[in-house]
């Protein structure tokens, strides 16, 4: 006697076995469905719940229209062909071309340069610069070495990063392995603001931050200290926004009128400052001294530091005086930009 197995079934006796198999698998989401839906049987042999029924014969039928509009759809999409692994490669390729494209236009190019001769250009025409990015073999070259080295003394900040990341920063871009991003304003360095600060006042306020990487504060600290007549702005090179063209739309113009500074180590820098006779003053909540308490009529430096970290550590044991605004409501603390206006505003009045 033969041993009969599935492979001995007939391709139509197979088939018919599976659409079997595919409606018992219908019958019994049917009839869990039903349970669920509460239809059973009354007295009378009867369905109770028809309303119920008919709505589950409803949706399935819903379902399966709402498949057939997605395949009808996916197939337009497709121009007619059935889908194989060559276009579904080429349709992904194809929509992560138009979401790079997207992510192009809605990040602003408007203040980026890349591509040597471009970069050089920009760099030899004394362009201000906020920040530049290079590969290790642009840094070392001969053309671009002692121009990177002369704008890295001034504070721009100059990042070397790998070939792939400075394409992922300009998306795709020939950038020949740098590219730069221009600052709003130029800056001046640290001597030159103390010597201006000081022909234009005999006690003038300067205003140090500390950590403030929004652009959107850095622009209202500036628009506020040139309202109340600071003479300067002091920015580190490293953990703080540029003169971007963000900082700049926030300044609403105030940055055309007052000098910035950009230093490479800010504590460094307070301490020249100290030598030049100016008192260190930083805004802290801990702060021992009401600002309205305080009434130095001397040269004066307002260190900002952020909102979530405040002045660092290093940073608050350089400064001889820690004032604190006097809150009145349950707010346990303000916005940068507006205790900086506070202190701003007092500090010229004394």
């Amino acid at each position: 006697m033969k041993n009969f197995s599935k492979n001995n079934y007939s391709k139509k006796n197979s088939e018919n076995y599976k659409n079997q198999q595919k409606k018992n698998i219908q019958n019994k989401t049917i009839k869990s469905q039903f349970k669920k839906d509460g239809v059973q049987k009354n007295n009378n042999g009867t369905l109770d719940g028809i309303t119920k029924k008919q709505n589950t014969f409803r949706k399935i039928a819903n379902e399966k229209s709402n498949l057939k509009e997605n395949k009808k759809n996916i197939h337009d999409y497709n121009h007619g062909k059935p889908f194989s692994k060559n276009t579904i490669k080429n349709n992904f390729t194809e929509i992560s071309q138009r979401t790079n494209q997207k992510n192009f236009i809605d990040k602003n190019f408007d203040d980026w340069i890349w591509g040597k001769h471009t970069a050089l250009a920009a760099l030899n025409s004394k362009r201000p610069v906020n920040r530049i990015w290079c590969t290790s073999d642009i840094f070392s070259s001969e053309k671009f070495y002692l121009l990177l080295k002369d704008f890295k003394s001034k504070g721009v900040l100059i990042e070397e990063v790998s070939w792939s990341r400075l394409s992922q920063l300009t998306h795709g871009a020939v950038h020949q392995g740098i590219a730069l991003q221009l600052a709003s304003s130029k800056t001046v360095s640290l001597n030159e603001l103390i010597d201006s600060s000081k022909s234009k006042s005999s006690n003038p306020i300067i205003a140090a931050l500390d950590g403030i990487t929004d652009p959107h504060n850095l622009g209202a600290i500036i628009r506020s200290a040139e309202a109340f007549n600071c003479k300067g702005i002091i920015i580190p090179q490293r953990r703080s926004a540029g003169l971007t063209g963000t900082v700049a739309k926030v300044a609403a113009g105030a940055l055309e009128h007052i000098p910035v500074c950009r230093v490479v180590n800010l504590n460094r820098a307070i301490d020249e400052l100290k030598k030049k006779a100016f008192t260190i003053v930083g805004l802290s909540g801990d702060g021992q001294t009401l600002i309205t308490e305080f009434k130095e009529n001397k040269p004066t430096v307002v260190i900002i530091g952020a909102e979530n970290k405040g002045i660092s550590l290093i940073t608050q044991k350089k400064c001889d005086y820690l004032l604190k605004i006097h809150l009145r409501g349950k707010t346990s603390s303000l916005n940068a930009s507006v205790a900086s206006a506070i202190s701003f505003f007092h500090l010229s009045n004394i």
